[in-house]
């Protein structure tokens, strides 16, 4: 038998998250022509989490029961008569929107169509220790990554990474300078990523142990924001080539953090608009770009071939993703949302989910 957790109804996680521990694994011969059966050993959060759980979050309505979660990694113990990509004891990773994949191939990119279908929401997700995924919801691993690291891949880091290569011509690498903000998942991404690519990175943050951590990762300046909260973003501007300002803001905060990303940016700069985990405060126009001459993108993760682009760099370059000091076990599913929702976390929170029989 297999365990997992289901959200049961859309009440919020506190209420609607539910643990089972005698879900039935299906046999190898009952697997679709494209299903692989994985053996789950670690996963991840994401703020959507949280959100899909909550009725008034914006994901939308979910069908319980669902199991939660898009970021996990595992080994494959089966697969379909139809699968070319995998076989049994390989290494991989979920990739979160496989019905796009087959729609639409491995360079397509997520819309907010796109969402409701997507693993931990339309599909059944990572939290849980066996379970059944379309092959197009899976890479594979990185050879070099454990499997708490490599669980971190599948939205933050893929995230990152569309952030500073999605577009051509500007891809981030020595000469361009980088802002992140804060000590959340993609931020923590995208600095591991940015200055493995040479370029120089601006991190804010609330804390001097969060600038020392920050700085031990590559960010070249900190800004503390609590010390400047209406002008961090020019303080950060400060920083670059004559005041320049910056060639990529990776913006995860929305309406509370966007109108200081705006400042930082230099002049046909890309702020990037990539979550909301800031306080609900007024929204900011996107007519606001004209007056800062810049680009603004928003998305949601990556395509499918980026994450294999990913998986490959983190190899090539010997990354290490950073996951947060305190590990939770899978039937403490609901302790890490928690902490995920407190805050409390240094990058990525991280669950294991290693089987009793492993």
């Amino acid at each position: 038998m297999s365990r997992q957790w289901i959200l049961a109804s859309q009440e919020g996680f506190e209420a609607s998250l539910k643990y089972q521990e005698n879900a039935r694994i299906p046999s190898p011969d009952e697997l679709g022509s494209n299903e692989v059966l994985v053996k789950i050993h670690a996963a991840s959060l994401n703020y959507r989490e949280i959100s899909i759980a909550d009725p008034k979050g914006v994901n939308g309505l979910i069908q319980p029961p669902i199991i939660p979660a898009c970021d996990g990694a595992g080994v494959v113990m089966a697969v379909g008569s139809s699968v070319q990509e995998f076989q049994p004891g390989d290494r991989v990773v979920a990739y979160p929107a496989p019905k796009l994949v087959e729609a639409s191939g491995d360079n397509a990119f997520a819309s907010l169509a796109d969402v409701p279908s997507m693993l931990g929401q339309g599909t059944d997700g990572t939290l849980r220790s066996i379970g059944v995924f379309a092959e197009k919801a899976l890479v594979h691993a990185p050879v070099s990554l454990d499997w708490l690291p490599a669980a971190t891949l599948t939205c933050t880091w893929t995230t990152a990474w569309n952030s500073l290569f999605g577009v051509e011509g500007r891809e981030a690498g020595p000469g361009t300078w980088v802002l992140v903000q804060g000590t959340g998942g993609v931020s923590i991404a995208t600095l591991q990523l940015a200055a493995a690519a040479g370029a120089t990175v601006v991190a804010i943050t609330s804390t001097g142990e969060k600038e020392a951590r920050l700085r031990a990762l590559g960010a070249t300046h900190t800004v503390n924001y609590r010390s400047n909260p209406d002008s961090w973003g020019q303080k950060a501007r400060s920083l670059t080539p004559g005041g320049r300002g910056f060639d990529i803001v990776v913006d995860i905060g929305g309406n509370q953090t966007l109108s200081q990303s705006l400042v930082a940016v230099r002049v046909d700069g890309i702020v990037l608009v990539v979550g909301g985990v800031g306080e609900n405060t007024a929204p900011v126009p996107l007519f606001a770009a004209l007056m800062h001459t810049c680009m603004v993108r928003g998305l949601l993760c990556g395509s499918r071939a980026q994450l294999k682009q990913l998986v490959r760099y983190i190899d090539e370059k010997g990354i290490q993703p950073v996951v947060d000091d305190v590990v939770f076990e899978l039937a403490e599913a609901k302790d890490a949302y928690r902490r995920l929702k407190d805050k409390k976390h240094f990058s990525k929170v991280v669950i294991r989910v290693d089987h009793p029989d492993a």
